[in-house]
């Protein structure tokens, strides 16, 4: 019993740096910003005390359907094009019979390590109306759907979640790739041998052997999508207009833009709510699916 304690204490002083860490870095700074979000706040006199007001604001504020509404539409993209082809690479990087998989792994990471600001600029000129790459190989093929990517309301949000979804394909492929790589030769000579062709084996054995995978996957994609922010600053600064703003967005503009922190705060503990409600959710689906 004592040994059994003595190993409790050591593993609890192992553990305290990390949690202290953890508290400062982590855990304060998030109560500090629900506490803030019920004040009326420049960030340099003194605050006072609006109660909910903030948050009665916020339900008014139509900026704020127009962030929600863009940050599930970016986060419905990156699910989509970094899971779905992150899978199919995956799966193709795995079958020996495919040569130079070793330079395909690379090529598909590189993107993200390159910076965000890099690949924006990147972009922006592949989606130039006139000189651009896409409009050009539309064009090319003739088809008619030229147009001004950036500078469309309706458009923009998606060819804005398209770069994020490129860059960062090969993070969600490399989770999906080790996942693959971790299920046993033998579950797939065994369906070959049962008549199953290889996509029925991919289909029945390998797919659903992945859940952990794809949930966490999953988890990254929605995330991502609802805080996204980066992308929007750089490619648009949130336009044409406010077309373009998420919940990240938004909380930059009231912040730093109109010093209204207060407001920024309210916003923020609505970000993290939903990021926790959408964790939450895949959580149980998946759990519930596994049962």
């Amino acid at each position: 019993m004592n040994r059994y304690l003595s190993n409790k204490k050591a593993i609890g002083l192992f553990l305290l740096p990390a949690l202290l860490i953890y508290s400062v870095v982590i855990i304060y700074p998030v109560l500090q910003t629900v506490y803030r979000s019920f004040f009326n706040w420049d960030g340099l006199s003194t605050a006072t005390w609006n109660g909910l007001s903030n948050y009665r604001d916020l339900l008014e504020d139509p900026l704020l359907i127009t962030s929600l509404r863009n940050g599930l539409l970016f986060a419905l993209v990156l699910a989509v094009f970094q899971i779905g082809l992150g899978t199919v690479l995956a799966l193709a990087c795995a079958d020996p019979r495919i040569k130079g998989r070793k330079l395909l792994k690379t090529s598909y990471f590189i993107p993200v390590v390159l910076s965000v600001t890099v690949v924006c600029q990147l972009w922006i000129a592949m989606y130039d109306p006139t000189n651009g790459l896409i409009n050009r190989l539309f064009n090319l093929l003739h088809i008619p759907y030229q147009q001004n990517w950036l500078t469309s309301p309706t458009v923009s949000i998606i060819a804005i979640a398209f770069v994020n979804a490129w860059q960062f394909m090969g993070y969600q492929f490399s989770l999906l790739y080790a996942g693959v790589k971790s299920i046993p030769e033998q579950y797939m000579e065994a369906a070959t041998i049962d008549g199953c062709s290889k996509w029925m084996a991919h289909r029945k054995v390998t797919i659903p052997l992945m859940k952990e995978n794809y949930k966490f996957c999953l988890i990254v994609a929605i995330t991502s999508g609802i805080g996204a922010f980066v992308q929007m600053l750089i490619m648009t600064s949130g336009g044409p207009g406010t077309s373009n703003y998420t919940l990240t967005y938004m909380i930059y503009r009231y912040a730093f833009m109109e010093s209204n922190y207060g407001y920024a705060c309210a916003v923020s503990v609505v970000l993290v709510a939903l990021s926790l409600l959408a964790t939450m959710i895949i959580n149980k689906t998946f759990d519930r699916n596994e049962a």
